[in-house]
C-alpha cells in the first residue's frame, strides 16, 4: 500500500540531491497557466457575467447573482448543528488568542541625533479569501483566513467559495455559517480561477447586485487552477502562496506508537488522491508495524478507494528508513513538510532542531488534525517544499511594513558626504546632487 525508500548504510547526499530522493507529488502549475489564462482574461473583460458562465460550466449551476444574500448567511447560522457551532466558536476563540499576539507595533529607531527611522505596520485595505469547495467542506479554512486578517486590522474582507448545485447555487451552508459567525457578510458563490480573477479585476455592479471591488491580496488554499491563477495574477494582487497537495511527514523512532502513526498518515491521505503521507524512521520494527496498522485502519476508513489508497500508494507517499535521528532530521529538513510531526524520545528537543516545516507538532498528543481545527495555530501552510523559504498564513501576511524617514538639516549634513560618495561610486551623480543642492554645494549643470 505504501512504498519504502531505504537510505540506510550510506552517507546522505547534500541539498537538492537529497531532496530528489524523497517522495513528492507532481504538481505542474506552469502547465495549468495556459488553461486559466483565457478564464482570467474573460473575467477581466466581462466581469460577473463571465464568472457566472464559468460557474455553470465547472460547477453545474447557473446563478442569477454571485453575492450571497445576507439572509442566507443568517439562515445558515440559525440552522447550523449546535455541536458544529460550538466547535467553530472554540476554533475561532483559540485562533484569536494566537493571532492577536502576532500583531506588530510601530517602532522608532534614533539612528543619530535628529535622524530617525520609524517602522509602521499598515494593514492592506482589502483582501479576497478563497475557501475550497471540492471533495470536502472547509469551514475551518474560513476561520484560518478570516481571523488573521481581522486581527491585522483589514477593513475590507470578502470570501469566495464555489457554488454547490445541491444547495441552490450557494456555497455549502457550513461555510456560510462560519462566515456569519466571523461577521463577514461579503461572500461570493464563485470558485476556481474565475474567483481569483474576480478578486483581482473586480466586477461592475448590476441592477441585481453591487459589484465586487478589486482586492489587494488573495489568500487561501485551492486546487491547481486556483494556484495557477494566483501565479498569473501575482503583481496585480498579492498572494499568500501557490498551495499544492497537502502533506504530512512524521519523524519517529522506536518509541512511537504505530497506531498513532498510521492514523495520522491516513488523516492526510483522506484529503485528496495527491495528498502526501511520509514516515521517516530509523526503526525497522516501527516501519513494519505501521504498514500492518495501515492495512487494518484503511479497511475501516471512509474515502478508501477514491482518496486514501491512491494517496498512500502514490509516488508522493513513502516510509523512509534512515540510520539514526540525525539523518532523519536531515531528511525532514530537505523535505520541508507542510505538517511535521515529531514522535520520538525527547520530542520537544528534537523539534527545536528542525529548520524547515510549515508547522511542527510535538509528541504523541499533538496530531496534525488538532492544528487543522483547534490548536490555535494556522493551517494555511506552505507545501511542496516551500517551507524552506516561506511561512504559513499569519497576521503578518496582511500587514505592510513602511519606513518613515525623518532627518533634520544637521543630521543630513553629518552624513551628506557619504551619500555623495556612494552615489558617485554607483555612477548616479544626480543622487548626490539632490543632497548637494540642499547645502549650496556645487551641482553639475
Amino acid at each position: 500500500m505504501i512504498s519504502r525508500i531505504d537510505l540506510r548504510g550510506e552517507a546522505l547526499p547534500e541539498g537538492s540531491a537529497l531532496r530528489d530522493l524523497l517522495p513528492r507529488a507532481e504538481f505542474d502549475v506552469e502547465a495549468a497557466l495556459e488553461k486559466v489564462r483565457p478564464i482570467c482574461e474573460d473575467v477581466r473583460h466581462h466581469g460577473a457575467a463571465a464568472v457566472i458562465d464559468y460557474g455553470e460550466k465547472f460547477d453545474g449551476v447557473r446563478l442569477e447573482r454571485l453575492r450571497v444574500p445576507a439572509e442566507e448567511l443568517r439562515r445558515a447560522l440559525d440552522e447550523l448543528d449546535p455541536a458544529v457551532r460550538a466547535a467553530l466558536e472554540e476554533s475561532i476563540r483559540r485562533a484569536r488568542l494566537v493571532h492577536r499576539n502576532q500583531r506588530r507595533t510601530t517602532h522608532t529607531t534614533q539612528v543619530v541625533p535628529g535622524g530617525t527611522v520609524t517602522e509602521k505596520w499598515i494593514p492592506v485595505d482589502r483582501v479576497g479569501l478563497y475557501v475550497p469547495g471540492g471533495r470536502s467542506v472547509y469551514p475551518s479554512s474560513v476561520v484560518m483566513n478570516v481571523v488573521p486578517a481581522q486581527e491585522a486590522g483589514v477593513e475590507g474582507v470578502a470570501i469566495a467559495s464555489p457554488p454547490q448545485k445541491e444547495f441552490g447555487g450557494l456555497p455549502h451552508p457550513t461555510i456560510l455559517a462560519a462566515c456569519a459567525l466571523l461577521g463577514v457578510d461579503e461572500v461570493y458563490a464563485a470558485g476556481g480561477a474565475q474567483a481569483v480573477a474576480m478578486f483581482a479585476y473586480g466586477t461592475e455592479g448590476t441592477a441585481v447586485e453591487p459589484g465586487c471591488a478589486p482586492v489587494n491580496l488573495v489568500t487561501g488554499p485551492g486546487n491547481i487552477y486556483v494556484a495557477a491563477a494566483k501565479r498569473l495574477l501575482k503583481g496585480r494582487i498579492g498572494i499568500d502562496a501557490e498551495a499544492g497537495p497537502t502533506e504530512i511527514a512524521i519523524l519517529a523512532d522506536s518509541t512511537a506508537d504505530p497506531v498513532h502513526v498510521a492514523a495520522d498518515l491516513i488523516s492526510q491521505a483522506e484529503h485528496d488522491p495527491m495528498a502526501a503521507s511520509v514516515l521517516v524512521t530509523d526503526s525497522e520494527e516501527l516501519a513494519a508495524a505501521t504498514e500492518a496498522e495501515l492495512k487494518t485502519q484503511v479497511a475501516a476508513s471512509k474515502h478508501v478507494d477514491d482518496r486514501i489508497v491512491p494517496a498512500l500508494a502514490g509516488r508522493q507517499s513513502a516510509i523512509v528508513l534512515v540510520d539514526g535521528l540525525d539523518e532523519g532530521l536531515r531528511v525532514v529538513d530537505a523535505y520541508g513538510a507542510e505538517h511535521l510531526e515529531i514522535q520520538t524520545r525527547d520530542a520537544a528537543a528534537v523539534a527545536d532542531r528542525v529548520r524547515n516545516a510549515g508547522a511542527i507538532f510535538v509528541g504523541p498528543w499533538a496530531p496534525v488534525s488538532l492544528g487543522d481545527y483547534c490548536a490555535g495555530s494556522n493551517h494555511v501552510l506552505p507545501t511542496g517544499g516551500c517551507a524552506c523559504h516561506s511561512s504559513g498564513l499569519s497576521v503578518q501576511s496582511f500587514l505592510r511594513g513602511v519606513h518613515i524617514v525623518d532627518y533634520t538639516r544637521d543630521a543630513l549634513a553629518d552624513v551628506a558626504h557619504h551619500v555623495v560618495t556612494l552615489a558617485e561610486a554607483e555612477d548616479l551623480p544626480a543622487h548626490g546632487a539632490a543632497v548637494k543642492a540642499r547645502f549650496g554645494w556645487k551641482v553639475p549643470r
